[in-house]
């Protein structure tokens, strides 16, 4: 049975999002590749491998794009029913995320001078249906235009990438023995250590921030899942760590988590050096309108160069 409420009430259980939707610039050391032609600012980007679902490489898959339409118990207090999705559409109306109900127009209309006009005379915006079918509430709402549906709106996924977009991730610093610099030369055959120098937040993970756009809010957890070394002689090492950074105390062991051996000098290479970059694999888990998801990012690299040489021996 649908229990009929006042404007009044309304007030107190619902209140209508605010859309605003958060920007952000990914950093590495390369040219920006996409650039928005009216603000001039970077895209940020996220690289699927395959639609989501698919499975990518040995890590976690890409999956969930959301339903735009939810319905949220918290908006009004409630612990039930359970946070999720809905149809868009039903014999009620149309969704809105903003309402938290299923809209429509009354038909009729109220007479002028009801209560439900708020005021305003017939013919100036309308009155319209707020049902939830989750909790039997009907309520009469007024206004100018009719409320937007939630299905023209964000999906959770794509809020997620508005939280993605403010934690400013960036490629990592990288650390490497040989040191990158003029003096400094690696030898053939001797352990390369590579790791990441002075991991944050922003350059690994893990960081938290949430977003809203839509009636929807959606919170998202980065962390760098893995980091790709190129090592500019053909090879290329993935570690599942941040490497450890070399002592000299360690003298010419290899590094237990994280490291590469050149088999041959870079005096070939332009400049005499190898042009090493750390390309890093974030995985991003969100959780927003009783869904949650998982989103791939890649392209943030960094390089440096460094030099590698044969040891010299001399013979008496």
């Amino acid at each position: 049975m649908r229990r009929l409420l006042t404007y009044g009430f309304l007030l107190s259980l619902v209140s209508a999002g605010l859309l605003f939707v958060a920007t952000g610039t990914s950093h590495a050391d390369t040219v920006c590749q996409v650039t928005d032609p009216l603000t001039g600012e970077c895209f940020i980007w996220v690289e699927v491998p395959g639609n989501p679902g698919d499975p990518g490489d040995d890590g976690p898959e890409d999956t969930g794009s959301g339903k735009a339409c939810y319905w949220d118990p918290g908006k009004q207090g409630l612990s039930r029913p359970p946070a999720g999705p809905v149809p868009c559409t039903s014999e009620y109306g149309y969704w809105s995320n903003n309402y938290n109900c299923y809209i429509s127009a009354a038909d009729p209309q109220p007479p002028a001078g009801d209560p439900s006009w708020q005021g305003h005379e017939p013919g100036d915006g309308a009155v319209y249906v707020c049902f939830q079918p989750q909790t039997d509430i009907d309520i009469r709402i007024w206004s100018q235009d009719p409320p937007p549906g939630a299905d023209t709106g964000p999906t959770p996924r794509e809020v997620a990438q508005m939280a993605i977009s403010q934690m400013n991730l960036r490629a990592i610093d990288i650390g490497i023995t040989p040191e990158p610099g003029a003096d400094d030369v690696g030898i053939v055959g001797m352990p390369v250590w590579l790791w990441v120098k002075n991991p944050d937040s922003h350059s690994y993970g893990p960081i938290t921030e949430s977003a809203s756009a839509g009636g929807i809010t959606v919170t998202a957890t980065a962390r760098v899942e893995d980091i790709t070394w190129d090592m500019g002689d053909g090879s290329q090492v993935t570690c599942r760590s941040a490497g450890t950074p070399y002592e000299p105390s360690y003298g010419r062991q290899a590094s237990p988590d994280c490291g590469h051996t050149y088999l041959k000098s870079s005096s070939t290479e332009s400049g005499g050096k190898y042009t090493v970059t750390a390309a890093s694999d974030w995985v991003i888990t969100w959780i927003g309108a009783g869904q949650t998801g998982t989103i791939r990012l890649n392209g943030l690299q960094r390089s440096v160069q460094v030099a590698v040489g044969e040891a010299q021996v001399l013979v008496q």
